[in-house]
């Protein structure tokens, strides 16, 4: 999987997440998809992308932007 797929993943999970405890719990909640989408925005014309520093840190990304689940092996 490539990094660009699971940040999609990631955030539209977060979004429908927010939109639904909006719906029932409190209107607070949509404070959640709108960090969401502001942080997607930086994330365009920054780079900065903090769920592939973290991945990159646990060595489940490589250079070329795909994830190896569980980590890369080394021969």
């Amino acid at each position: 999987m490539k990094i660009e797929t699971l940040v999609r993943l990631i955030a539209g999970t977060f979004v429908v997440v927010g939109v639904v405890l909006t719906h029932t719990v409190n209107v607070w909640w949509l404070l959640l998809p709108l960090f969401v989408g502001l942080n997607l925005v930086q994330s365009s014309f920054t780079g900065f992308c903090p769920p592939s520093i973290v991945l990159r840190k646990l060595g489940w990304l490589d250079d070329s932007g795909v994830i190896h689940w569980g980590g890369q092996t080394k021969l």
